[in-house]
């Protein structure tokens, strides 16, 4: 999702009513990237956090002092986002593995640290336990396999560093299927699934309210993303049919707009991209209001809130069969699988989605029913139980 320099503050939480109180903890939450950066980490997070104020002693976020798109810019030490103390450490090294040797002088009074992610804090929490002493539970969000590269490194650094690492926790959250195959071998008995909750009320019922031939993506530029196969399969869209227009919502990363700005003029696409940086969460939905389809090339994805809240928009997504999106797929039929390697296959499968919205304009309506059962509720109380078992 893309940046948000004033994120809006959090009012009404679906899916804080009925759960129970940890009035003699101190929770603190500790993540690479908060806001204002947004993305799929970032407000999975901050979903979780608005659900936890004032039913814990206390809540608080530690979070690195500069964004990775933006790493000449320092941000404020502390800050109160949603009512939540957020305090912000410096970092050196890689966005990658960022090293922040000042989270051991921050963790404050708190009992229970919850870290996101599988990076340089997962380890160094974990193998100073024995001296902080503190519980430790962990969310995967697809450990560090988001792309192909180094993947071979990365598969022994699981096996060695992160299989010793998950031995201090004791819970880990695997947020998907894949994610929980692949930590039950490194902590069999401490690791459980716990979905994603989504903000279904973000974008709910947004697109457009009848056929569009216009697609959107959202994310950032990454690598991993495909940008370049989703430009190719719109090439192909546009060769049969000019009516075809693309809107591009997110941030730079490994790509940037410039890259985006090549890639598109490459293809003689100028007339038909549409690049949308900095959007406000009102400034998406304008964006879906006219769109009626969502497209993901992406290559690997932890979970695919984007995919979710698409479905809540009532766009008819056509994505790449990763693992997480192959197994949305099972459970949402109006989720079209298309391999965009094969860019004449995947705009032949975008075709075929247009065409089934226009036959059947109820499908629209079904994918924002069927997003539904990713809602809030039973994660945070998956979250409550969680930290239950941990806390004894």
């Amino acid at each position: 999702m893309p940046m948000n320099a004033n994120p809006p503050m959090m009012t009404h939480v679906e899916g804080a009513e009925g759960l129970e109180d940890f009035r003699d903890v101190h929770l603190l939450h500790v993540v690479r990237q908060y806001a204002p950066m947004v993305g799929g980490l970032e407000d999975f997070v901050r979903n979780l956090v608005a659900r936890q104020k004032g039913r814990f002693a206390s809540v608080r976020v530690l979070t690195l002092d500069r964004l990775f798109i933006d790493p000449d810019r320092r941000l404020p030490e502390d800050v109160i986002l949603d009512g939540i103390p957020v305090h912000r450490i410096p970092f050196y090294g890689s966005s990658r593995y960022p090293v922040a040797p000042a989270v051991f002088s921050s963790l404050g009074e708190a009992g229970l640290i919850h870290v996101h992610a599988v990076d340089f804090f997962f380890d160094a929490l974990a193998l100073t336990k024995p001296f902080h002493r503190r519980k430790l539970v962990a969310t995967t969000h697809g450990g560090f396999f988001h792309t192909e590269q180094s993947r071979g490194l990365k598969k022994v650094w699981l096996n060695t560093m992160t299989r010793l690492s998950s031995r201090f926790y004791d819970g880990i959250a695997c947020c998907s299927e894949n994610d929980l195959a692949m930590f039950r071998r490194l902590a069999p008995s401490r690791t459980r699934l716990i979905e994603n909750g989504v903000d279904l009320s973000k974008f709910h019922d947004a697109s457009a309210p009848a056929p569009e031939k216009r697609i959107v993506t959202i994310g950032r530029f990454s690598a991993n993303k495909r940008l370049d196969r989703t430009l190719d399969a719109l090439q192909y869209l546009v060769r049969t049919d000019p009516a075809w227009q693309l809107d591009i919502i997110g941030s730079p990363s490994d790509l940037s707009v410039a890259d985006l700005e090549d890639l598109t003029a490459a293809r003689g696409l100028e007339r038909h991209v549409h690049l949308h940086l900095g959007l406000s969460d009102e400034q998406v939905r304008d964006v879906l209001s006219a769109s009626s389809i969502f497209v993901s090339a992406s290559e690997y994805e932890g979970f695919g809130i984007a995919l979710i809240e698409a479905l809540s928009a009532g766009l008819i997504p056509v994505v790449q069969p990763n693992t997480a999106f192959r197994s949305l797929a099972e459970r949402h039929p109006m989720v079209h699988l298309a391999d965009f390697a094969d860019p004449e296959q995947a705009a032949g499968t975008i075709t075929h989605a247009m065409a089934e919205l226009v036959r059947d304009p109820v499908t629209r309506q079904s994918a924002i029913v069927s997003a539904g059962q990713h809602g809030w509720t039973a994660a945070a109380a998956a979250y409550d139980a969680l930290y239950r078992s941990v806390l004894g």
